[in-house]
């Protein structure tokens, strides 16, 4: 990184994307020159540790931004709506990893393994796609480049760490009841704000945030949408099913994907086995393929399964597994934060 040193913001310090935020600034010694940690009236007055530092977290308002260089969001849609048009007001660049601008026409919505070159186009503004969608497009972007891409289909298996903490804490409390005989009081999933609740442990629910009118979730849709505007593609057909499934950390998922060419399957494992930010984990023969165990705590995506479909000729069978709150959330975003210092830096030389 280089040594010209930037003003940080970290918009919901204390939860779950933005602890992994801030380990990720510490841990790849992120040129800050003053870091501020914002959050809810609830949360603030808490104090955490960076680098040896105990930083006060202070309550985010509109005046929170000034001297910013780069705010990174992560409270929810809600407060990204309110606060992001203060903050670049401010001159700062936000980097927002909630659902609030990625389908703005005038937000880059990025994965740097795929879409780098997006970033110069902001306006203030972006955004981090869905954690679902991250880990698909960055396995798919080599395959598009050299085959194309007609249809996609994938099946989620997501982690409870995707709902927050109090759905972590309400899969392990379930977990220890159901085994110690007693009755389940779901409080928290599928969707905390509609009535009604289902057990996580033990079980998969097949819904992830709010059905949309046309019977998909919103999750869903994200995955179509972003899918789409990533690949800057509105011809490529994409469906989704989204479940949530009673594991702590790092999505899986089953992709089935039709491409415009015939291809050769160890040309494909050969460019996912390339591709920046993935990692190919593929061999029957030793019953190694990817596991949302040993993708946690990771950066990078984990495909494997790799095979081609038994009733279409260019149909290509893979599974895809990274960890949620890195690659799927904190790790891109820091990953774009990077190459903005990196061109700050270049342009103050």
């Amino acid at each position: 990184m280089s040594n010209q040193r930037l003003n940080v913001a970290v918009v919901g310090a204390t939860g779950a994307v933005g602890e992994q935020i801030l380990n990720l600034l510490e841990k790849r010694n992120f040129p800050i020159a003053k870091l501020k940690l914002l959050s809810s009236a609830r949360s603030a007055g808490t104090s955490i540790s960076f680098k040896g530092q105990n930083i006060i977290v202070e309550e985010a308002t509109p005046d929170s931004f000034e001297g910013i260089d780069i705010a990174l969001f992560s409270a929810g849609g809600d407060v990204s709506k309110e606060l992001v048009p203060h903050a670049v007001r401010h001159g700062a660049v936000c980097i927002d990893n909630t659902n609030a601008f990625r389908m703005d026409p005038n937000t880059p919505l990025v994965v740097p393994e795929v879409n780098e070159s997006k970033i110069d186009e902001h306006q203030g503004v972006i955004a981090n796609p869905n954690c679902s969608t991250i880990q698909m497009v960055a396995a798919l972007k080599p395959l598009r480049d050299r085959y194309g891409i007609d249809r996609i289909i994938v099946s989620t298996y997501q982690a409870v760490s995707g709902a927050g903490s109090r759905a972590i804490d309400e899969m392990k409390r379930q977990s220890k009841e159901v085994l110690a005989g007693n009755k389940v009081e779901p409080q928290i999933l599928p969707v905390n704000s509609l009535p009604v609740k289902h057990q996580i442990a033990f079980n998969a629910i097949p819904q992830i945030d709010k059905f949309q009118d046309n019977g998909y979730t919103l999750e869903e849709m994200k995955m179509v949408r972003e899918t789409k505007k990533i690949f800057d593609d509105e011809s490529i057909d994409v469906t989704a099913t989204c479940v949530r499934i009673p594991v702590v950390y790092g999505h899986s998922e089953s992709v089935y994907v039709e491409l415009k060419d015939d291809y050769d399957l160890e040309d494909v494992k050969q460019l996912i086995a390339d591709a920046p930010g993935v990692v190919l984990v593929d061999d029957p023969a030793t019953q190694s393929y990817p596991l949302a165990t040993e993708a946690a705590g990771k950066n990078e995506v984990f495909v494997g399964r790799l095979r081609r479909d038994l009733g279409h000729s260019r149909g290509l069978n893979m599974w895809i597994v990274s960890d949620n709150l890195l690659k799927g959330a904190a790790w891109n975003a820091v990953q774009i934060a990077e190459i903005i210092a990196a061109k700050k830096a270049s342009e103050r030389a």
